[in-house]
């Protein structure tokens, strides 16, 4: 008790004295809600208010402004707030007024969870709320909320701390409404990118997370150890592997919305467990997905939105299809002033250092050219675009350029200075294939610890063989952040992960 402040230690005693009372003050038996507080303000008038002589709420109480006899409390429950009012006659009608003189005035505080059953008026100032005829304790909040006031549109005492707010989401998400919203509007993301695929007949699929290669993609993978196989697993770095697999199995069209799991730094942009959503499809190549992906994101804005235009930071971005196509090769000269369509390693690595880039030297001609486009070219990119046909060192699972030779056919989707989206024509050559993993597995020879490692599984099923197949991943935490004018992953994530917390 002595770590307690003064307020929780005050909870804790009206709890006891709940307790005494013979008031359970967390009960287990269902609470029969039957309405909302946002279905009572808009629908409740005159003509409808037969249909709201019995309401049962159940929500947080948010305010209390005590006026002796009575009082006005501000409950929150999933959808809103509303003003219930609270009078010691109506909900102590008899002789013994100590469920309202003791209980509710004494022992109920900002924060305690209650269910109120009554009816729907307006009052005298014009606001619709709900009148009490009974008040009941749901939970006991031990702890006390940060009080944020808003008056007439103005926000006073905000939450802002982004430690607090990560931390505590569950918090985060009761005083600061607009966060919730955000969420929702996420799933309605999720939910439009699953019509849609859905409506194009392609299914949804399941698989592993823990995954004896992390195949699929160049990342640092983090490892655990199965102890009853006695072997060495990894989190998924990305489910691609498995997705074509599925493929060469005979299904024409599979995605899947995965959790990756990648041992890299934390920024603004980057979280350690992060959502992406692959799609394959057989018989399709990199200018279909890209005509696909362009009405998706489309779709996605008028769902959310309304309009193809998205408010992100001081920009507009729009997402009316279709979008700007930039090969590489030319944006980098765009942006740099240099061709490095024919340049070796060693050419490239002078490029570097002429434009005053520090990079690793055991970086190969693939890391090389990645470091030059993301320095220098990303961050101009704000409206939609394609850039496309990648260098094939920088590719190890795509097709060869059907006419440009020492390219893949690949694009990545760029906005706002960020990539969202990778996709290419997927390389079904087994052959080919085993020759790229070779090379990376000498790149991991030199030290680069984001190879990919040899999947000798996924090169017998491309044996097999694999049809002409075009695969996408979108970044769904960064798609968020688009969609919602969130400038942090953080903000689009429940819980996202953080240093201990110091005791």
């Amino acid at each position: 008790m002595t770590q307690l402040s003064e307020q929780e230690i005050i909870r804790r005693e009206k709890l006891q004295e709940l307790q005494k009372l013979g008031i359970d003050a967390y009960p287990a038996a269902e609470y029969p809600v039957n309405d909302t507080s946002v279905n009572i303000k808009t629908n409740y008038s005159e003509e409808t208010k037969e249909q709201f002589q019995e309401v049962c709420l159940a929500g947080r109480i948010m305010s209390i402004r005590d006026m002796g006899k009575a009082a006005f409390v501000v409950i929150q429950d999933k959808a809103g707030r509303i003003q219930v009012y609270v009078r010691r006659d109506d909900i102590c009608p008899g002789e013994d007024k100590s469920g309202y003189d003791t209980v509710f005035k004494k022992l109920m505080d900002i924060g305690d969870i209650i269910g109120i059953k009554g009816y729907a008026f307006v009052t005298k100032t014009g606001e619709t709320s709900v009148h009490a005829k009974e008040v009941s304790m749901l939970s006991k909040a031990l702890r006390p909320l940060p009080i944020v006031k808003s008056v007439e549109g103005q926000v006073f005492d905000e939450v802002t701390d982004p430690e607090f707010k990560y931390r505590q989401r569950y918090v985060d998400l009761v005083i600061n409404p607009e966060v919730k919203d955000v969420f929702v509007k996420r799933t309605r993301i999720l939910q439009t990118i699953r019509d849609f695929y859905n409506n194009l007949g392609y299914l949804e699929v399941e698989t592993p997370i823990l995954q004896p290669i992390p195949g699929g993609a160049t990342a640092r993978p983090f490892i655990t150890h199965h102890n009853a196989l006695d072997i060495p697993l990894y989190l998924r770095i990305a489910n691609e592997l498995y997705l074509k697999r599925l493929i060469v199995g005979g299904f024409e069209g599979v995605y899947e919305f995965a959790k990756d799991f990648r041992n890299e730094g934390m920024d603004r942009t980057h979280n350690p467990e992060f959502t992406v959503m692959e799609l394959y499809v057989a018989y399709k190549d990199y200018e279909w997905m890209m005509r696909t992906t362009e009405t998706l994101l489309e779709k996605v804005a008028l769902a959310l939105h309304g309009t193809t235009e998205v408010h992100v930071g001081d920009k507009v971005i729009d997402f009316k299809a279709p979008f700007r196509r930039v090969t590489m090769y030319e944006a980098i000269k765009e942006h740099t002033g240099f061709d490095i369509a024919d340049m070796d390693e060693a050419q490239l690595r002078e490029v570097t250092k002429q434009l005053g880039l520090h990079v690793d030297a055991k970086f190969g001609k693939a890391k090389l050219i990645d470091e030059i486009f993301g320095e220098k070219c990303e961050g101009h990119y704000i409206q939609p675009t394609f850039i496309t046909d990648y260098p094939v060192e920088m590719s190890p699972l795509t097709k060869k350029h059907r006419s440009k030779a020492g390219l893949v056919e690949r694009f990545e989707l760029m906005v706002n200075g960020k990539e969202i989206a990778n996709a290419y024509s997927e390389l079904n050559d087994p052959i080919d294939q085993r020759e790229r993993f070779e090379e990376q597995v000498k790149l991991m020879e030199r030290g680069d610890d984001e190879a990919m490692y040899i999947d000798y599984d996924f090169l017998r099923a491309l044996e097999y063989g694999m049809p002409p197949t075009s695969g996408i991943g979108i970044g769904i935490d960064r798609l968020t952040m688009l969609m919602t004018n969130q400038p942090s992953i953080q903000d689009v994530l429940f819980f996202p992960q953080m240093k201990p917390e110091k005791s």
